[in-house]
């Protein structure tokens, strides 16, 4: 895939709130046993990549259970129009797996997952229902062209993974 449509991301930075905010979403599913997942949008430009909104998905274009979720296409063809007309992209999601799963992808994740260069996909734990939640306490993963999905370790998140405390994010709800 080409790196004009999918320009190379060696460094990730958050709004302040993108992770306490989609784990608060997350977290209302959770507490029914149910996945929960935020898509995050943002900008790519010289090597980084800014996720600056949080995509909540909402109504009959989004099943959510307790080990799969389903979006629908016309549900992220709405979200795919958002972010035309605010001038942004999908930059990746996190998405909550079980208490006692792995925070890894799952075949699942793997096989019908977005799989573009450089998207970010973050498994948290325990259905989101730990508002303490870290990035650090996720499964952070990136995909690579021709290899896949490559979780990042600890000390790779620490480096290639900010939060920038200057900067809140822009919350959508899609579908409601």
């Amino acid at each position: 895939m080409s790196e004009r449509y999918f320009p190379r991301v060696d460094r990730w930075r958050l709004a302040a709130d993108v992770l306490d905010v989609s784990l608060a979403d997350m977290a209302r599913d959770g507490a029914r046993g149910n996945e929960g997942v935020a898509l995050w949008l943002g900008n790519r430009k010289s090597g980084r990549a800014s996720v600056s909104h949080v995509v909540l998905l909402r109504g009959p274009g989004v099943r959510k259970g307790p080990e799969l979720m389903v979006i629908e296409s016309w549900l992220l063809n709405d979200v795919t129009d958002f972010a035309i007309d605010a001038g942004v992209c999908l930059i990746g999601q996190i998405h909550s797996h079980g208490i006692g799963y792995s925070t890894s992808l799952s075949e699942t994740d793997r096989k019908y997952g977005v799989a573009v260069p450089h998207y970010l996909s973050i498994v948290a734990p325990d259905f989101a229902q730990r508002p303490s939640t870290t990035i650090m306490d996720c499964g952070v993963h990136v995909f690579e062209t021709g290899t896949g999905y490559r979780r990042l370790g600890t000390a790779e998140v620490e480096k290639r993974v900010r939060i920038d405390t200057s900067q809140l994010a822009e919350v959508i709800t899609v579908g409601a």
